[in-house]
């Protein structure tokens, strides 16, 4: 039941733009919660990173005295990978296209974050 709550938000938060490629809910650990992603792309590999950015974010944040992270932003060439808390131990991560326009990335993956938060 809570999975399905779940993929219902990342259904919706990937239809909000076209820009939007993936979507995933991944524990601070790793694992995948939910996700709707290419299959060109691999789940485990993305948890596994995602939660390796999460922990760099944090200790960069707190050795910089930044405090409390909010948010990942990585941009590359061909796009953005975006991760933010959704809940005390779960992350959404979003990866988008170079055209993103990402003031409203970000307020829709806000908007879902609130959502998968109140879901778990």
């Amino acid at each position: 039941m809570r999975e399905d709550m779940i993929g219902t938000i990342l259904q919706k938060l990937n239809g909000s733009s076209a820009e939007i490629e993936a979507a995933a809910v991944i524990s601070i650990d790793g694992l995948v919660i939910a996700s709707l992603l290419p299959k060109s792309m691999d789940e485990d590999r993305l948890g596994a990173m995602a939660a390796a950015m999460l922990s760099l974010g944090e200790r960069t944040a707190e050795e910089l005295a930044r405090g409390d992270l909010e948010q990942v932003l990585i941009k590359g060439s061909k796009g953005y990978v975006f991760m933010t808390h959704a809940g005390k131990d779960t992350v959404l991560s979003v990866i988008t296209t170079s055209e993103a326009k990402l003031g409203l990335i970000f307020l829709d993956v806000k908007r879902s974050a609130e959502a998968i938060a109140k879901a778990l």
